[in-house]
């Protein structure tokens, strides 16, 4: 991967973009520093809801090892222990401010017996925020997409990291349409934070169309340049300079004002090739001239002169986004996922915070809305994400919608596609060989922290007395009779399991398939399933799936993945 990256920044606009699968601390550690020129990221929020669900939908049924994922991801357990305790440490070597590391700590304190799943979010949360902080360029940007469960938490995190000075907004955006509650508001907003590096970041000015009705309601007249309405040409105050001296018959000192020459005028002048001159009744005078400026008639002589303020083409992004509504069930873009955001959204954060040519990178990119925004836009991108029917939900999308061709267009990294490429992974990553492991049998990994007795998946399926699963074992190691044995005692102790699965890296010895055909057959409407089942990642690369009652195909992602076009 190192060398995959090398020279990242300074790479030509023909560079392949990136695909990552795995986990993204890892693959954060591994990028070169001030790398990336926008960050966008939308990680699971510290609520109860579920972020697999895509997987059920392929499953065609709920799936509890799913359904209880998130739970289980923010449990405090002796690994995220060991993070906090480290966390001032890390702190100090990323050269965070002394207050901050001080204010972890009282943190821990308050949230360790209070609110212990918070604080194993944070700290999740705050060891990727600080790789990320340290791949932004000077002039980069972040926008963290969040809702109000954990978004309050998040943002005291990155004053301390990114300082409170380069906060720059708070962006409301309506992620859904009005919904009533029965005992308190509806919630229908989710927030981005968005920070920079610097006070020297890109910014593009971004236009939004108007509010339905402002147009007819403000922009009721019209000329050759189109429709305007009138504002005035004075501001309140008076002054003793040009500004507050009279001008063609109209003295803006007695009203207590002085004048304010447009600068929308000036510069639709400047536009039609017309020199602009320095003095301020002479640019009075040049507007009035090419009919800028009007007096209206009134009984008794001419009113306060008036200005015409043409309609611009949009009004400036706000940071309440109303004009964006969440994917509906029929749009094109529907991929499955249920927090997909529309291109649209990412396209208006991409065009204000980046440039042609720049590289965006969003770190958790789930269905790629980021990285299709980026592609749309012309910049570069950085996508990753630990899910690899993610992964290839995205190399599926690039090619079908935008015609892009993995090895010429962009590179995917991680995705093991041979025995070879698996020894490797396990040699450098053990976890993530597991991870891939189990959904490349097409299973669910567990979320299982503690007690689970060796299970590191499941592949479930529907039968006529309801869920049932068969539980999945990898070994990447050495093997022996020993494992299969523990894995046929396993089985009984599994609620809903009917089958066990042993998926092995290496080639299973005589013994082990002679303790897998101890373990008996399991009978269902009259087929027999070997109760006790072993795959080699040979096998499964070959599509040798696990043999089971009317199970989703999820070896055969081109039929798995049915895309709206």
């Amino acid at each position: 991967m190192r060398d995959l990256l090398e020279g990242l920044p300074e790479s030509g606009p023909t560079r392949p973009n990136q695909l990552f699968y795995g986990d993204n601390l890892t693959i954060m550690r591994k990028l070169p520093s001030a790398c990336v020129d926008l960050l966008y990221l939308d990680p699971p929020f510290n609520s109860q809801r579920t972020y697999n669900l895509i997987y059920r939908k392929a499953t065609g049924a709920p799936v509890p090892e799913q359904e209880e994922a998130f739970c289980d991801a923010w449990e405090l357990d002796e690994e995220k222990q060991e993070m906090v305790r480290s966390m001032p440490i890390v702190l100090r070597r990323h050269g965070v401010d002394h207050d901050l590391v001080r204010f972890w700590d009282a943190w821990i304190s308050a949230l360790r017996n209070t609110q212990p799943r918070m604080l194993a979010y944070l700290v999740y949360m705050t060891f990727r925020l600080l790789e990320m902080r340290s791949l932004l360029k000077p002039t980069g940007s972040l926008y963290l997409h969040c809702d109000p469960t954990a978004s309050h938490y998040m943002k005291v995190i990155l004053d301390g990291l990114f300082g409170h000075a380069n906060f720059r907004n708070e962006v409301i955006w309506k992620r859904t349409f009005s919904h009533g509650s029965a005992r308190r508001w509806g919630d229908v907003h989710d927030v981005l934070l968005f920070y920079t590096k610097s006070d020297r970041y890109t910014w593009n000015r971004v236009l939004q169309a108007h509010a339905p009705g402002y147009v007819a309601e403000k922009y009721r007249q019209s000329d050759a340049r189109g429709r305007y309405q009138l504002v005035v040409l004075t501001g309140p105050g008076t002054t003793n300079g040009p500004s507050g001296q009279p001008w063609r018959g109209y003295d803006p000192t007695t009203a207590g004002r002085h004048w304010v020459v447009p600068r929308a005028g000036l510069a639709e002048l400047r536009a039609d090739g017309i020199d602009v001159p320095d003095e301020l009744h002479a640019q009075l005078d040049l507007l009035y001239e090419h009919g800028f400026i009007v007096f209206p008639r009134k009984r008794g002589g001419t009113g306060i002169p008036r200005f015409k303020l043409h309609l611009p083409e949009g009004q400036s992004a706000q940071d309440v986004i109303l004009d964006v509504p969440p994917i509906n069930s029929q749009a094109k873009e529907r991929l499955g996922f249920p927090t997909q955001k529309p291109i649209a959204l990412l396209k208006r954060i991409i065009q204000a915070s980046s440039n042609e040519g720049d590289y965006v990178f969003d770190p958790f990119c789930g269905c790629g809305s980021a990285i299709y925004a980026a592609q749309e836009l012309g910049r570069r991108w950085i996508g990753c994400d630990i899910a690899i029917l993610s992964v290839q939900l995205v190399r599926d999308v690039l090619r079908k919608r935008y015609g892009l061709e993995e090895g010429r267009d962009y590179e995917m990294t991680g995705v093991p596609r041979s025995v070879e490429a698996a020894r490797e992974l396990f040699r450098h990553e053990p976890l993530q060989f597991q991870h891939w492991a189990v959904e490349l049998a097409g299973g669910f990994c567990s979320t299982r922290l503690s007690g689970d007795r060796g299970v590191d998946g499941r592949i479930y399926f529907e039968t006529s007395s309801g869920l049932k699963h068969m539980v999945l074992s990898v070994k990447g190691g050495k093997l022996s009779p020993a494992i299969v044995r523990e894995l046929a005692g396993t089985i009984g102790g599994q609620q809903g399991a009917m089958l066990g699965g042993l998926v092995c890296l290496n080639e299973p010895t005589r013994g082990m398939r002679e303790a897998a055909g101890s373990a008996g057959m399991c009978d269902y409407l009259g087929i027999a399933y070997p109760r006790l089942q072993i795959r080699t990642i040979g096998d499964l690369l070959g599509k040798q799936a696990f043999s089971t009652p009317s199970r989703v195909q999820t070896l055969d992602w081109e039929r798995q993945i049915r895309l709206p076009f």
